[in-house]
Parts: structure tokens; C-alpha cells; sequence
């Protein structure tokens, strides 16, 4: 007779009244314990989970193990402890995460866009006058907040915000144009990220498309033969995050303006992203004040691109159309919420009071490769002190930075990086990094590790230097 098998108990000891788990090596599958046995194991507690999310992350333990006994892989009592412990620590992290962004680029679409500075949401953050009028003790709008500001910097008539520009674009189209034709180039009909296309979002608002000149060239005299009786509008589309190079012509706004005029129709202009405050050489591009004076009916960009602001829509231009706008049905549906607008007005002030150092995305764009050097060095020599030498070598490098979200994607501006070269494959460091308590997305590039000091707030650093450090004991090197 064969001697029974003595029971395992599952994961660490069972507290007193707990059930006991136990696991008989006779079949794979019988060895598996039951869910709420699993899920009440002690190794649990220490995660603060409530009841439903230790049962379902005991259920994706059983379910992983059952799948590793199917393709023959051993399963023990440990594996599966830690199986759940490891479903139910990610459960309970929030997936919106605090990251340090160590690339380089600055308005980085995958790391939320613009940075914001915790001033900016100050406002927000308890009850305040977004529909309220001190003055009055009556209700009142919440176009006041950002929209005054908006024209006053833009030389504009009139200003309405909106949830993000692609709905700024929805708008003016269904306003200006639904049920009737734009025209617009051929080369402007763009896609960038999300899958956003332009012909898709004028099909959306009502407006059909007219195409005019070819994809490298197009010049007023094809808008004008495209105008007829059903034209509602002339839109020009900024190409944002791409170019056509060589044997090009566009028309300018002035043009396209004039165009507009002759025929009695307006001019619309998605400009993707613009800002108010200075940049550095080689950035330069016609600033919003010459477009609106050059003849645009309404002009559109984002909050959140090279501005430094909330993800927002910002539309400027007449104050005719601009309340046309505001009218629309679709106005409410898309307008911004309290916290977007208290973060937009602190940046609009910004720019408005010469302070764009306190902006983020305007101090990262401006930054010189002589401060981004002298601070790599100060974290150098801080990693150096604090950190094996035999473990890597920490270095200042120049680099190349981008402004990204669209914005002047053929620049690079000359930066400073904190290069870490290992002994081994620098996207395994690459890899701890994104799983540390702060975790930190550097760039791997010829053989290790670059940290782009540009976009690493001065704040920061402390955590850096500690996610590397927690990075480090993770892995042996």
C-alpha cells in the first residue's frame, strides 16, 4: 500500500480560525486550494485590499496556475501566494501614476502633455466662483475666467474654451459650416495621434469635405475657383507634427483671408499649438496676435501643447462668430470643467504678467544646455557618492531634446543627460527604473541610459536619485 502524501499548508501559517489550505501532490489540479482559502492567506493582509479584491486576485492566482499545469510547468504553494499577492498589489496601485520623465521631450503626449505647477490648481480645489459673480451675488459665467485673459494676450475680439482642440474644430464647423461645403487643401489633411483625422472630424460635424490643390502645392487661386453657392467656410489646418519638404507651396493666412473676404465666407484656422511667451532660437514660428490681424475668423489650439496649460481647446477670432459658437448646443457638451479652467487661467496670468519662468513647459523650453550641464553634474557627483562605482558609470553627455506634442517636430533643441553605462543590457536598468515607487522613463540609447536633465524639474531630482538607488538593489549587476 502506498504511504499517503503528507498535507502542505498553502503560503505562509494560517492565523487561528483561518481555514488551512492544503495541497495534495496525488493530481496537479486537486492540488490547487479554493479561492476563498486563498484569498484569506495572511501574505495578503499586509496590502489593506478588501474582501472582493482578495478573491479576485485569488481567482487569477488559481487561474495561472491551472494554465501552467496544462503546459506541464510545476506549481508550488509559494508561486501561487505570490501570484495573488502580485495580482492585488497592481489592483491596488492606481494606474495614474506620478512618473518622472527623463526623455527629453517636453510635451510628452504618453506622460500626460504639459506639466502643470501645483499653483495652478490651487483655485480648483475647494468651492470657487467658476459660475458666481461676486460683484452682482447672482450667478454668473464661466467664459469670464479664461476667456478675457485668452483675448486680451491674443489681440482678440473674443475667446471661448473648450475641452480639448479637436473639439474646438467640431465646433467651429458645425457652427460655421454644418450642412455645407469647406474648402481645404489637400496637404492639410491630416492624421496625428489617436487616430484623430481631419476629414473625419469635419464628416462628424456636418461639413463636407472639398479638396483643392495637390498634396505639395496649393495656391488662393484654387480656393477661389472652389467656391459656390453651398460654401460655408475656408479652414487651413496647421501640419503639426509633420512636413512636406522641397517642391512645396502653401497659401499664406493673409491670402487666405482675402480669398475669404472676396467671397463673403469665413476663414478657419486649426493652428494645433502656439504659445504667449518666448522660446529659444530656432523655435521661433508667427505668433497668434499676426494671424488673428492677418484676417482669421476663428482660430483654434491646445491648452496643453508648447502653451504649457490643461488639456483645453482655445478658440479666438471675431466676436460674432466666436458667440455663435458659444451658442451652439455642442458648447455645453464640450466645455471645460472647473479644474481645467483654474489651471488655464494661473498660465494665462503667467504670460500675462512676464512670468512664464513659473510655467513649466516654458522654463524646460528655455532652459540652456549651460544650466541643464551644471545640474547633471550636481547629480552625477550625487549618483557617483551614493551609488557602487562598481555597478555603472555615471557621466554628463550632451544630447538632443524635443519639444513634442506635435509642436516643431523637425527641431531638436541641444541638451544635457545624465549617461548611465552598465557592464550589461542598459534596458534591464531601463526596466527597474518604470518599476520603482517613483518610477522614472529614461531614453536607452547606444548601449545605456540616458536621463535628459531638461525635463527633470529641479524638484525632483531627490526622487531620482532615490529611484536609481532602489533600481539599483533590485538588480544584480
Amino acid at each position: 500500500m502506498r504511504k499517503k502524501a503528507p498535507l502542505l499548508t498553502l503560503g505562509r501559517p494560517q492565523r487561528q480560525g483561518q481555514s488551512e489550505v492544503r495541497l495534495s501532490p496525488d493530481n496537479p489540479y486537486r492540488s490547487l486550494p479554493k479561492v476563498d482559502a486563498l484569498a484569506v492567506d495572511p501574505a495578503l493582509d499586509g496590502l489593506g485590499a478588501p474582501p472582493p479584491l482578495r478573491m479576485e486576485a485569488a481567482r487569477a492566482a488559481i487561474e495561472t496556475a491551472r494554465e501552467a499545469i496544462r503546459l506541464g510547468s510545476p506549481v508550488t504553494a509559494d508561486d501561487m501566494v505570490q501570484a495573488a499577492v502580485e495580482h492585488l498589489a497592481r489592483r491596488m496601485t492606481p494606474s495614474l501614476r506620478r512618473v518622472i520623465n527623463a526623455t527629453g521631450v517636453i510635451v510628452h503626449t504618453n506622460l500626460g502633455r504639459a506639466p502643470l505647477s501645483p499653483a495652478a490648481l490651487t483655485d480648483a480645489l475647494r468651492y470657487s466662483t467658476l459660475e458666481y459673480d461676486l460683484e452682482a451675488g447672482r450667478r454668473g459665467s464661466r467664459r469670464l475666467h479664461a476667456s478675457e485673459l485668452l483675448a486680451q494676450l491674443a489681440g482678440a475680439e473674443a475667446a471661448l474654451v473648450v475641452n480639448n482642440n479637436a473639439a474646438a474644430v467640431v465646433l467651429m464647423l458645425a457652427t460655421v459650416a454644418s450642412g455645407g461645403e469647406v474648402i481645404i487643401s489637400r496637404g492639410e489633411l491630416i492624421e496625428i495621434g489617436g487616430s484623430f483625422r481631419v476629414p473625419e472630424i469635419m464628416e462628424a460635424s456636418g461639413a463636407k469635405l472639398v479638396e483643392v490643390g495637390t498634396t505639395n502645392k496649393t495656391y488662393p487661386r484654387d480656393y477661389a475657383a472652389a467656391v459656390n453657392e453651398n460654401t460655408r467656410a475656408i479652414l487651413k489646418v496647421h501640419p503639426s507634427n509633420y512636413r512636406i519638404v522641397g517642391f512645396t507651396h502653401e497659401a499664406t493666412t493673409a491670402e487666405l483671408a482675402e480669398v475669404a473676404r472676396a467671397h463673403g465666407v469665413p476663414f478657419l484656422y486649426d493652428w494645433g499649438a502656439a504659445t504667449f511667451g518666448p522660446l529659444p532660437d530656432g523655435l521661433e514660428e508667427v505668433n497668434v496676435q499676426s494671424e488673428l490681424q492677418a484676417g482669421v475668423d476663428i482660430l483654434s489650439f491646445s491648452g496643453d501643447k508648447i502653451l504649457g496649460g490643461p488639456q483645453a481647446g482655445l478658440m479666438l477670432g471675431s466676436r460674432e462668430w466666436i458667440n455663435r459658437c458659444a451658442k451652439h448646443p455642442l458648447a455645453r457638451a464640450l466645455r471645460a470643467d472647473k479644474l481645467t479652467l483654474a489651471a488655464l487661467q494661473h498660465t494665462l496670468r503667467a504670460y500675462l504678467l512676464d512670468q512664464a519662468d513659473t510655467i513649466p513647459v516654458s522654463r524646460m523650453v528655455n532652459a540652456t544646455p549651460e544650466a541643464l550641464a551644471d545640474r547633471a553634474r550636481t547629480i552625477v557627483e550625487r549618483l557617483s557618492a551614493e551609488l557602487p562605482r562598481e555597478k555603472a558609470g555615471f557621466s554628463v553627455a550632451p544630447c538632443q531634446d524635443a519639444v513634442g506634442g506635435g509642436s516643431h517636430p523637425q527641431r531638436r533643441i541641444p541638451g544635457m543627460a545624465v549617461k548611465v553605462e552598465l557592464v550589461r543590457d542598459a534596458s534591464v536598468l531601463a526596466n527597474a527604473l518604470r518599476r520603482t515607487r517613483t518610477p522614472v522613463i529614461g531614453v536607452v540609447h547606444d548601449g545605456a541610459l540616458w536621463l535628459h536633465v531638461r525635463t527633470i524639474d529641479r524638484d525632483e531630482e531627490e526622487l531620482l536619485v532615490a529611484s536609481l538607488g532602489e533600481a539599483f538593489s533590485s538588480l544584480t549587476l
